[in-house]
């Protein structure tokens, strides 16, 4: 890793501000056409996401980190990406070019645009790098992989992909923990960490602890501003659907007209619902959240307090050292 990608990434960056900034972008418009998921809110979110990653001063802490590790091998690397929020894939796209290898990308057919965007713009700032990216649709005998799916599909990798190095992502769910003492700032920011990117994303929080008799009250009054998401007819299809299943089935919930809140043992809630889960006391508290650790992606709390949480508002902006379901990917693609 030499100064020189450093500076490579630093230009695409204020590209990638560029495009974001345009009153009217033909690129951003088709990448909502490609999935209706991704309004240009989440769009210009996703690519806010991307500029924060490749500032200067986080790409050099970035790479100090791996300052003792021999110039690599090129190898060639292949990629799954996913498709949920756009441009997830960023982070392995940038990850294997920096570590100096040649990427191989199997983009997903819900975000297709994004990412050859990016390689177009690096080829104008270093066609050499430009050539070391390949977009394709099968990953044959290649030399490492990465891929990023539901837990039913890294069965599929790891009987295809397993006999190479690999990195195989499953499901992953984030949590927030509440004290009821929360601010309505925070509560806000707690509503950030669950409604951005409508609720899609594995860093989204999906389900809440919260202490035995609390009241909701405060949490809804709080995030009344993120009714606008049910101006999206795919978010208001899905919360309608599960609406009617708990009413039907006589199931007692919380309803504030675009999210229900209902008691669960489940990490994982569907879209338009958030779980909740009461407990007694810290010790109560840890116990149930160490049954479920190999499955968090991430904990919030409340400034933090909780060990190894984020302040609530956060869970979008993750640096680039923090790596998806905690697998240092630079490590992975410098000693392979």
């Amino acid at each position: 890793m030499t100064p020189q990608i450093i500076d490579t990434f630093v230009q695409l960056a204020h590209k990638i501000k560029t495009l974001r900034e345009a009153p009217e972008s033909e690129i951003l418009y088709r990448a909502e056409m490609e999935n209706r998921w991704f309004s240009l809110e989440n769009l210009h979110l996703s690519l806010k996401g991307i500029e924060h990653f490749l500032q200067k001063e986080h790409l050099e802490k970035w790479f100090e980190m791996y300052k003792n590790y021999a110039p690599v091998s090129p190898k060639k690397v292949g990629a799954i990406m996913a498709g949920n929020i756009p441009a997830v894939g960023f982070h392995d796209f940038l990850c294997v070019l920096a570590s100096g290898h040649e990427l191989h990308a199997k983009l997903s057919s819900q975000d297709s645009i994004l990412l050859r965007t990016f390689a177009e713009m690096l080829g104008e700032i270093d066609p050499n790098l430009a050539k070391k990216i390949h977009f394709v649709e099968r990953l044959n005998d290649l030399d490492m992989y990465i891929a990023t799916g539901s837990d039913n599909s890294a069965r599929y990798f790891q009987y295809y992909l397993g006999k190479k190095p690999n990195i195989i992502r499953q499901n992953r769910h984030s949590i927030a923990i509440l004290n009821g003492q929360e601010t309505r700032q925070e509560l806000q920011g707690l509503g950030y960490d669950i409604f951005s990117y409508f609720g899609l994303g594995c860093r989204n929080v999906k389900k809440v602890f919260v202490p035995k008799g609390y009241d909701f009250t405060h949490f809804f009054e709080s995030n009344h501003l993120w009714n606008t998401v049910i101006n999206n007819t795919k978010y208001a299809n899905n919360y309608e659907y599960q609406r009617a299943v708990n009413l039907i089935n006589l199931l007692q919930h919380l309803d504030n007209g675009f999210l229900l809140v209902k008691e669960n043992t489940a990490l994982a809630s569907p879209l338009g619902v958030l779980h909740y889960e009461t407990y007694e006391n810290t010790e109560d508290l840890t116990e149930k959240i160490q049954i479920h650790e190999d499955k968090l992606q991430l904990i919030a709390s409340q400034n933090g307090w909780f060990p190894n949480s984020m302040p609530f508002g956060q869970s979008q902006t993750p640096n680039l050292w923090d790596y998806a379901d905690g697998i240092d990917v630079m490590k992975f693609l410098m000693e392979n």
